[in-house]
Formats: structure tokens, sequence, C-alpha cells
């Protein structure tokens, strides 16, 4: 009988793959469960395997106690000392039970104990042997159908092909064989579920592996692979070995290899993308077949980038319904926007316009004062803007604004704005650029105001120079003119008339000359335009003073004559 029980555990635990431990375990737990179904006591029944033997054991646990409150679980010290006389209190009692009276019904609950946990420890086995499996490919034989789920045998259990997990481009039969990746293993109630995939991008790099041996040695790694089923695939690889082309090799003498996957995958294309450090460039090759102009990094941090193309290569870059770009993006792990080289420009164009259609306030306007400012929105004019627009002319027609001060408000308006290159390094957008080069302007403004101050007052000095030259001579000119009027009048004077007449023509030159002194420089042009009338003046003047004094003169002698030629 021993013999026959060791022998059925070992074969047990060879076909089933489980441990002996856990079959023994296995009886030992039946065996303690016909008992109480037969004794239907309370007592606390274990079960003991003898390997020696054979047998079965099966016994009551009590608990040695000086006062018994409870048979079925206590027992007093005394009757323990019958049976053991070195127990003492709180040690446990054994009280054999006898398993020939075991009937019947008691063996068959003990046979289903047995095929239970038996059952239970071979899913266990399946559920840690597969779990171990994840993101490996099995191969399999679809066995049924369960609506639009397929049921495949993959040797030890029947996994399960969802129908999200399968290729739209494939069509599947009973008895076909089929390869498929481990995605998921689930502990239900009635055994493991393995779920299998057909859409995983796993699915490719076991292909890969299989199929190209510089992957499976290591020399060439596949760095990440996106697919979406029955259209298109990347796969993107580097090589360890800088005399091998990761590329290359993938694609085998005419294609060799490569087609051995597209074989597999019913006609998907795939496209195979070298790996870079660098991820514009990984950009620029993940959007292959297009070519791509440019690659901006937007964003390092949030994995934000955009990418230039030329006109004609913006739909191939993109893709049809935009999968090219898609599966770049899931490719690389980043966010990638495509724009051609004119939408560029006039995103350009735009930031430019708002920058500059922003209005600058008044209060902008340095050295200007507050009343003429208030004279300007009275006017309708609110912002510098509008002030380059009426230029000078309109600025005049503005009541309390002159000419001068028409010129100045120009002046400081179009310093404004004045035209600023900004450099734009390449992976910096422009908003960047434009705020960066804003930091710096004040800096350069302080520096620009400390070198030319000095010029700027040496420039002055100079300026005042020739205009303190100038007047100082024009007072000299007119000194010497009034020195020659008065030196010429003496001469001419005969009469008294001629004094009174030089008199007062002197008067007016003279109150002139110091008008002539106190002329600023700015006024220079009249005073010298001035002069000359000042020096024709009494030349004119004189000379009809002159005639009626002869006239004068020559009349007594006239009635003289007249006066002798009577006395005669």
């Amino acid at each position: 009988m021993s013999n026959i029980i060791a022998q059925m555990i070992e074969q047990i635990s060879k076909e089933k793959n489980v441990d002996p431990q856990i079959i023994i375990a296995a009886l030992e737990d039946a065996m303690v469960a016909a008992a109480r179904k037969f004794y239907k006591t309370a007592e606390d029944i274990n079960a003991r395997f003898d390997q020696e033997t054979g047998l079965v054991e099966i016994f009551a646990v009590r608990r040695v106690v000086e006062t018994v409150e409870d048979p079925s679980l206590e027992i007093s010290l005394a009757e323990a000392k019958e049976i053991d006389e070195t127990l003492e209190i709180d040690d446990t009692v054994e009280m054999p039970k006898p398993t020939d009276v075991l009937g019947r019904i008691a063996a068959q609950t003990a046979k289903q104990v047995i095929l239970q946990k038996v059952r239970e420890a071979e899913r266990q086995n399946i559920y840690n042997e597969y779990s171990e499996k994840i993101g490996e490919m099995v191969n399999g034989v679809i066995k049924r159908f369960e609506g639009p789920d397929i049921i495949v045998d993959i040797g030890k259990t029947e996994a399960v092909l969802p129908m999200r997990e399968q290729s739209r481009a494939e069509a599947y039969k009973q008895g076909e064989r089929v390869r498929a990746v481990i995605t998921r293993v689930l502990p239900v109630a009635k055994g493991p579920q393995v779920i299998l995939s057909r859409t995983d991008p796993q699915i490719l790099v076991r292909l890969f592996e299989m199929e190209i041996p510089e992957i499976y040695d290591g020399t060439i790694v596949v760095k990440s692979a996106v697919h979406e089923a029955g259209d298109r695939a990347k796969v993107a690889v580097a090589s360890l070995d800088r005399d091998v082309d990761p590329v290359g090799a993938c694609v085998g003498m005419k294609g060799s290899r490569i087609n051995s996957v597209i074989r597999e995958l019913r006609g998907e294309k795939i496209d195979i993308v070298q790996w870079s450090e660098d991820p514009a460039q990984y950009a620029a090759n993940a959007l292959n077949p297009a070519k791509i102009s440019k690659v901006l990094i937007i964003d390092a941090a949030e994995k934000r980038m955009e990418v230039i193309v030329e006109e004609k290569q913006q739909s191939l870059a993109i893709g049809k319904k935009g999968q090219n770009v898609r599966l770049a993006s899931r490719l690389i792990g980043w966010q990638i926007d495509v724009k051609s080289e004119e939408q560029k420009k006039q995103e350009v164009l735009s930031v430019m316009e708002s920058l500059t259609s922003s209005s600058t306030s008044l209060s902008e306007l340095e050295g200007i004062s507050d009343r003429i400012i208030a004279s300007l929105r009275e006017a309708g004019i609110e912002n510098v803007e509008r002030i380059l627009e009426l230029d000078e002319a309109g600025l005049q027609e503005i009541p309390g604004i002159g000419e001068k001060t028409a010129a100045r408000i120009m002046e400081v308006a179009r310093d404004l704005f004045e035209e600023v290159e900004i450099e734009v390094p390449e992976g910096v957008d422009l908003p960047t650029a434009i705020a960066a080069s804003e930091e710096e302007a004040p800096a350069e403004e302080e520096a620009a105001v400390e070198e030319e101050t000095p010029a700027e007052e040496e420039a002055a000095v100079e300026e005042e120079t020739p205009a303190e030259e100038e007047a100082a001579a024009e007072e000299e000119t007119a000194a010497e003119q009034e020195a020659a009027a008065e030196e010429e009048t003496p001469a001419e004077e005969e009469t008294p008339a001629e004094e009174e007449t030089a008199a007062e023509e002197e008067t007016p030159a003279e109150e002139e000359t110091p008008a002539e002194e106190e002329t600023p420089a700015e006024e220079e042009t009249p005073a010298e335009e001035e002069t000359p009338a000042e020096e024709e003046t009494p030349a004119e003047e004189e000379t009809p003073a002159e005639e009626e004094t002869a006239a004068e003169e020559e009349a007594p002698g006239l009635e003289n004559g007249d006066e002798e030629d009577r006395t005669q």
C-alpha cells in the first residue's frame, strides 16, 4: 500500500509539474477533511504523512491545562501525565484517531480535496512561468473562436488573442499557426489567462531578433519600435560596432532580412531609422522619407520641437492622415510640429507685426513737457505712432505747437522707433531672441551715454566759440561804420539845418547798435542783412538836405545882385 501511494505521488508530480511536497500537503488536508466529516467534532484534527511507511496518521491536538474548560481542545495535567510523564502545563498532546473507520463518503471527499489542491498548484506554476515571459514571442495554434476573441493553444495552457490585439490586415483560420507576444497574465479563478497580441511593438523587436543575427548577438540594438498594425511601423536601431551599418544590416542583401519580417506582418511597411543622441537629428531620421530643412527645439523640458520642411515635402513629412509624424513622435518621445518654410515665415512676420502694432504711450517721449503732451491729447493723439503718421506739418497745426517744438517732438518719436537688428541663434525661437535683446539694450544705452557725454561737451564748446567770435566781429564792424559816419558828417555840415538833419539821422543808427550787440548767435543772418541798410540810409538822406542848403545859399546871392543892378 505504501509503495502504491508513493508511486502515485511521484507520477502526479511529474505529470502536472508539481512539487511532491505540494501533493503530500494536499493528501494530509484531504485526510483531515475526511476525518472531520466522519467524526463531526470540534476537535483540532491534524494529519501527518509518513514517507517511510506510506501511511497517513490522523490525531486530535489538545492543550495541557490545570482546569479543563473545553474537553474537545484541552486536557488536564493528570490525564496528560498518564500519557507522557514529561508533559507540563501549556504543552500539547496528540490523541490518535483511527482511519480504518472512514467510509466511502470520506474517501470521496479526500479525492476532491486532492484534485483541487493539485489543480491550484498547477495553475500557480503556469502563472509563475508565463509571468516571466511577458514581452516574449510564443508560437501557437488557433484552437477555436469565442466571439471576436481567438483561443490559441500555446502548449501548457490556452491563451487568448482579443480582438483589440488583432491586426486588421490579417484574417485567421482554425488550425492556423500564429506568432504573438505575451502582454499580460491574469490570475483568474479558472486558471491563469494569458493575453496575446499581434499589435504590440514588441513583436517587431522579437521578429528582428529572429531574422537578424547582429541583433540577436547584441552588435545592433533596437532602441525603440512603434507601429500601427496593418499599415506602417518604425524601428530605431543603433550599432555598438562602428564598422557595422545598423540600417544596412537590418535590410539585408536585396532586402532579404526585412522582407521576412514584412511577410510575417502581412505586408506591413517598415521604416528602419538610425538612432541618434541628438533629438534634432533623431527627429530628422524618424521623419524619413521626408527631407527636413531645419529642426527647432521649442521646449526641452516638455519635449516639444518644430520641424521646418519645404512646401513640397510637407505632405510627405506629415503622412497619410498624419501617420508619419504621429509614428515619429511616438518613436522619439517628443511632440513634433511640422511646418513649411512659408508657414514659418508668415509666423515670424505675424510676431513682428504684433510687436510693432502695440501702441507706445506719449509719456515715453523724453524731454517733452506735460503741457505739450496735454495739447497732443486734446488734438486726439494718444500714442507715438500717430505722431509719426502726422509728420511735422500736421503737428504745427495743433494749437500751442510751433515749428521748433514740432521738430523736437518728431526727433524724439523717431528715436523711439529706431530699427534694431536682432540675431536669432539656431534653435532659439523669435520671441525668446527679442526678449534677450531687450534685456541687453539698457546696458548698451548706458555705455553709449557714458561715451557720448565727453564728446558732446567738446562739440558744445567748439560750437560756442565760433558763435562768440562772429558776434564780436559784428560788433567791431558796427563800431567802425558809426565812426566813419561821424567823420563824414562835420565835413558836410555848413548850416544849422544840416546839423539838425545829421543829428536826427545819427540817433536811430546809434539806437540800433546796441540791438545788434544783444542779438543772439542764432539771429546772425538778420543782423548782417540790416548792416548795409544802415550804411546806405545816411547817404541817401543827406543828398536832398545838401541840395536844399545850396539852393538857400544861392538865393540870397541872386537877390544881392539884383539890388546892385538896380542901384546902378
